[in-house]
């Protein structure tokens, strides 16, 4: 698919918060929506990304440092992705996964239905994808490698994605996830490589956007262009950037704009609610 899009007459879109009650976590989970320009006065469900912050963040990450509202609506009105809703949910130090919370299992249980009960935005995997930065990219992954069928594409910004170990300065070792004290088998046996084989099996086409600065103090260009490499030995679509640029907001809010034009160039288009009319 050509990478622009007929232009959309766009406007800023807003950013909401937003609360529930999270069954899986017992207690109330807090998170941030982008909603297009027309959304509330419109009859289109959209198009969805759910974006995942890094370790020690919050709903308010991507939008107060990684400039995220700015970036999507320029890439809407230039005509570089569609309109559409962006889900940024807080997840603090978990990982995304079942160890220090079931972050895992509150986002796919909980979370997902949540937003697609609350705002018009598809619900199959031609019409949702998943992105993240650092401990954000390490969670979206495997969450896209684990449930391939309910994402149509993955943007990894510089990935947390360690392997064998991360390294002895990274915050994987010192949050607890991982064990109280820091256990390499725990790592290992959470991390992409038990996943990769299931995955694969599959042979769902899953395109992944990776991204990373080339001084990034984690050598995470380094963990990308591996990953990338399967992706190319296996003929599934990838892009790899690689950018002047550390592990911080300065290299990341320069990675997104093309991470996510890549995403949402697989994504059906809005469309007009069933029943609705122009």
């Amino acid at each position: 698919m050509a990478a622009t899009m007929a232009a959309w007459t766009a406007d800023a879109g807003t950013v909401v918060s937003q609360k529930f009650q999270s069954p899986t976590l017992k207690r109330e989970w807090v998170y941030n929506v982008y909603l297009p320009d027309g959304y509330d006065t419109g009859k289109l469900r959209y198009p969805v990304m759910y974006l995942l912050h890094g370790n020690g963040g919050d709903e308010n990450e991507w939008v107060a440092k990684g400039e995220a509202q700015r970036t999507i609506d320029r890439l809407i009105a230039d005509g570089l992705m569609p309109p559409a809703v962006v889900i940024l949910p807080s997840a603090t130090t978990t990982w995304y996964v079942d160890r220090k919370e079931p972050m895992e299992t509150a986002f796919l249980k909980d979370l997902m239905p949540e937003a697609e009960s609350k705002f018009r935005i598809m619900t199959d995997r031609m019409g949702r994808v998943i992105g993240g930065v650092s401990m954000g990219g390490y969670g979206s992954l495997r969450f896209a490698l684990k449930n391939p069928e309910m994402f149509a594409s993955v943007a990894l910004v510089s990935p947390a994605i360690y392997v064998p170990e991360p390294p002895e300065t990274s915050s994987a070792r010192r949050v607890g996830v991982f064990g109280e004290q820091y256990d390499p088998e725990v790592w290992k046996s959470l991390n992409y490589p038990t996943l990769i084989d299931a995955f694969l099996a599959k042979k769902i086409s899953m395109p992944v956007h990776f991204s990373s600065g080339d001084h990034d103090e984690f050598q995470i260009e380094y963990h990308a262009t591996n990953l990338y490499k399967v992706w190319r030995d296996n003929k599934i679509p990838a892009e790899l950037r690689v950018i002047d640029g550390a592990h911080n907001w300065d290299t990341f809010k320069q990675l997104l704009p093309d991470a996510m034009r890549y995403v949402f160039q697989t994504v059906r288009r809005p469309e007009l609610v069933n029943g609705a009319s122009q």
